[in-house]
């Protein structure tokens, strides 16, 4: 019926609301989450196990991989595929409003973030 709310990695700290995912409905096959973070996030590079479907709602999302970087736009959309090394940020003033769809379902023991 409503999402939960689920502690994120970076700094400042962004907010994730799942929808749908290990936490929130038990499911492993995919999750989808509603996520929020400001002005100057930063994460650590990551080499997760599950392909990412991003759609940015509002403000840009910076995603750094192993070619270099992208922003990616509100009204736009990028696919991360698993096994890759990617980053995400939001630099921009606004920081970033987006949607994130993992297959299968984001966990903390498949995200393989760097320390």
């Amino acid at each position: 019926a409503k999402p939960t709310q689920i502690e994120a990695a970076g700094v400042p700290p962004k907010i994730i609301r799942e929808y749908v995912g290990r936490v929130n409905s038990g499911t492993s096959a995919v999750s989808v989450a509603h996520m929020k973070s400001p002005s100057g996030w930063t994460e650590p590079k990551q080499t997760p196990d599950f392909d990412e479907y991003t759609l940015v709602l509002a403000g840009m999302l910076r995603v750094d991989h192993e070619g270099g970087s992208m922003d990616v736009a509100a009204g736009e959309a990028v696919i991360t595929e698993r096994g890759e090394w990617v980053r995400y940020s939001s630099p921009g003033s606004d920081g970033a409003e987006y949607i994130a769809v993992c297959l299968p379902a984001f966990s903390p023991d498949t995200v393989h973030r760097e320390a």
